[in-house]
């Protein structure tokens, strides 16, 4: 199984413009992929840098016919035009989905810190590997405070989605919305955490559980341990002001299938956004 996850930033290339084509290109050039996970896919921004207000969650769907297709959207907003305005993540998987779950993560007031709504899309997939969990996520940027706040919700659905795979429920759920649809309890978190490696969160996303839960794994220094994080931000920055490249893209794995990771590396060849993909393998 290959994954794919990647922040393409409205698909907007270094000269300022976006291309579908080009962001759908780079990722079949990365891999023959089962499953794409991105964010920042947008629709009806004319105000943003290089978007034409195109809706890309459709125009994506197109691009890439024979996968399943699925959208969460952070935001939802009525421009004065009448428009809608969305942004958000998507999920293309080969595989069955199961089962989808759009989830609102934490927004705590923080005075003063600009920020915005920040969404998890999660999908159960009927894999040749089983039944498999993926999430993919886009947490706060400039609220440490939500960030941590969205760290910790993204935990505690975990904690849930394993205690439901381990629990039947009762009564007769053959049919109508109560059918009893499995939720994985192995699974892939992934997406822009906006947190640097060693930090307080990425720490706090692989705590262990006071339960015997398989808490998530690090998919990087699972396959290359003591190796530091390839960088995932800022490769093909040319401005003056630059910073060194850093990583803010993870993939993690939870513990019971960690031995299943056949390899992950970032292409540091895309320069289709200012973030980099992130192929995972499992077999």
């Amino acid at each position: 199984m290959q994954l794919i996850t990647w922040n393409i930033q409205r698909a907007r290339g270094p000269e300022g413009r976006t291309d579908l084509n080009r962001a759908v290109a780079y990722v079949r050039r990365l891999a023959d992929f089962d499953v794409l996970c991105l964010q920042e896919v947008s629709s009806g921004f004319t105000d943003l840098p290089g978007c034409d207000g195109s809706d890309q969650f459709q125009g994506l769907a197109a691009r890439l016919p024979g996968y399943n297709a699925f959208a969460c959207l952070s935001t939802d907003t009525l421009h004065p035009s009448g428009a809608r305005r969305m942004f958000g993540n998507m999920i293309f998987s080969r595989y069955p989905v199961l089962q989808v779950f759009r989830h609102s993560l934490p927004w705590p007031a923080d005075p003063g810190v600009m920020s915005m709504q920040r969404v998890a899309l999660e999908v159960t997939l009927d894999t040749p590997l089983g039944l498999l969990r993926v999430t993919n996520t886009h947490l706060e940027y400039f609220s440490a405070v939500q960030r941590k706040s969205q760290v910790e919700r993204l935990r505690e659905l975990h904690r849930e989605a394993v205690c439901q795979a381990r629990s039947e429920r009762p009564g007769d759920h053959t049919a109508g919305p109560f059918c009893a649809v499995p939720r994985a309890a192995a699974g892939l978190l992934v997406g822009d955490c906006n947190y640097l490696p060693g930090s307080e969160e990425h720490l706090r996303m692989q705590a262990p559980f006071d339960e015997p839960i398989f808490p998530y794994c690090d998919v990087w220094q699972t396959v290359h341990q003591g190796r530091p994080h390839a960088p995932t931000v800022g490769l093909h920055d040319k401005s003056a002001d630059r910073s060194p490249p850093f990583t803010f893209d993870f993939a993690y794995v939870t513990q019971d299938i960690a031995q299943r990771v056949h390899g992950v590396k970032v292409d540091a060849s895309c320069n289709g956004s200012a973030h980099q993909p992130i192929l995972v393998e499992l077999a």
